[in-house]
């Protein structure tokens, strides 16, 4: 395995009871640490076999640590981290050799921090005079609520009927973060805790960040054209555009992520609702279509009103003729609107599409922009191309086909035009091929 010359020894479980069990004079285990602890020190377990009686503040040459799942463990020496492990095991402690750096889930991204804040020592380094244990909890850590208590802009844009406004949301939810990089937590955040570093100490401080990187997250997803009610169907997004903004202060100050968000509610306010539906109804009527059978079903309720009144029916059908007769247009006329434009599409699907625009050839006087026989600026004839294509399928420009050499065919003629013709009369200008 390559372990044997590196600070922690890997100790198999069935040694525990023979030679290295007898070797080990202390024993440091971490029960499972509960969700509102994120720090402990590590609490020598004395053995029957013996025990370091001294210093506490000593972790004795060949003592056994054993880490448990979601744990991570770093020896501390110094105040200077000098050795850690995110494998789930059970450990001989080796005080002279290099740090061995069991990774575990946590990857290369700790072993680099390590090489950054922690300090590697040579071979035979005598023992330091205070070394400790501590263990980090790396499991995911959910129920974290979180609530605005100022409304937070959000960017509507709906290009289907030109919408594009600013509005505010409030929301509320709850959050999961987990520990990534216990090294820098115990660097910048936790320090030297003589017991524990529990999650509330933190908990006030991380609820401002996370509000405050909510703004730019949303603005993330408005930018990728969700509206503020599907944000709900999007927490994975949502995750992500918060670790990104959050990743200064979290990932790289104190090695933490958010893993998953979940939304309890998400409004806006009703004034700002209204607005939207207002403009969404209005841009319907852009279609001649919906325009009409809006205005049959606003005549159809006015000619209900106005047979409901016995009082004044027949004034009330005068105005509404007098209405339309002041400038309002009928019913029929955006009907008449729609159908042109249904025809106007299917003519347009149905039209051929346009020829190619001929390729413009390039005269001698520089002009390069002819299409015809004849140059527009000068006037002389248009050069004519010695091509002609072989029975083998390839087109030729000199007297051998370039692929079978088949030589070019006899009998064309030149006529005076430039063209070269195979048959008696020019194909350009139909002169006769001279005698």
């Amino acid at each position: 395995m390559g372990d044997i010359n590196m600070g922690l020894i890997r100790a198999l479980t069935q040694s525990v009871g023979g030679t290295l069990g007898d070797q080990w004079l202390d024993f440091f285990y971490q029960d499972a640490m509960p969700d509102t602890v994120l720090v402990t020190r590590g609490q020598r377990q004395q053995s029957g076999r013996g025990a370091n009686r001294g210093n506490e503040n000593i972790i004795a040459n060949g003592s056994g640590i054993a880490v448990a799942d979601g744990q991570c463990m770093i020896i501390v020496e110094q105040g200077q981290v000098v050795e850690f492990s995110a494998e789930p095991g059970k450990f001989t402690w080796d005080s002279s050799s290099e740090p061995s750096l069991f990774a575990g889930s946590l990857g290369r991204s700790i072993i680099d921090t390590f090489k950054t804040v922690g300090r590697r020592f040579a071979h035979g380094g005598d023992t330091g005079k205070d070394q400790r244990i501590y263990y980090f909890n790396v499991r995911e850590l959910p129920n974290n609520k979180f609530g605005t208590t100022t409304p937070i802009p959000f960017r509507v844009v709906d290009t289907n009927i030109g919408l594009d406004i600013d509005i505010t949301l409030r929301a509320n939810g709850v959050y999961s973060f987990r520990m990534v990089d216990p090294i820098l937590f115990y660097t910048n955040v936790s320090g030297n805790v003589t017991k524990d570093y529990t999650r509330d100490q933190l908990e006030t401080q991380m609820r401002s960040e996370f509000l405050s990187a909510l703004q730019p997250a949303f603005a993330r997803l408005s930018a990728m054209g969700l509206r503020y009610s599907a944000i709900p169907g999007h927490t994975l997004e949502l995750s992500q555009a918060l670790n990104e903004s959050l990743s200064e202060k979290w990932g790289r100050l104190r090695g933490l992520e958010v893993v998953a968000v979940a939304i309890n509610s998400l409004s806006a306010p009703k004034e700002d609702e209204e607005m939207i539906r207002n403009l969404q109804r209005k841009a319907v009527m852009r279609d001649p279509g919906m325009a009409g059978a809006a205005l049959v079903s606003a005549q159809a309720d006015a000619m209900k009103a106005a047979a409901s009144n016995t009082g004044g029916a027949i004034q009330g059908f005068m105005g509404m003729g007098m209405a339309q007769q002041a400038g309002g247009m009928d019913a029929s006329q955006f009907f008449a609107m729609n159908q042109q434009n249904q025809m106007a599409q299917q003519q347009q699907q149905a039209a051929p599409p346009p020829a190619p625009v001929a390729a413009g050839w390039a005269c001698s006087c520089g002009f390069a922009n002819n299409t015809g026989r004849f140059c527009n600026d000068c006037g002389s004839a248009r050069p004519q191309s010695d091509n002609w294509t072989c029975a083998c399928g390839l087109a030729n420009t000199g007297r051998f086909c370039q692929d079978c050499g088949t030589p070019k065919p006899a009998g064309n003629w030149k006529c005076s035009c430039g063209a070269e013709n195979p048959g008696r009369f020019c194909q350009e200008c139909g002169s006769p091929q001279p005698s």
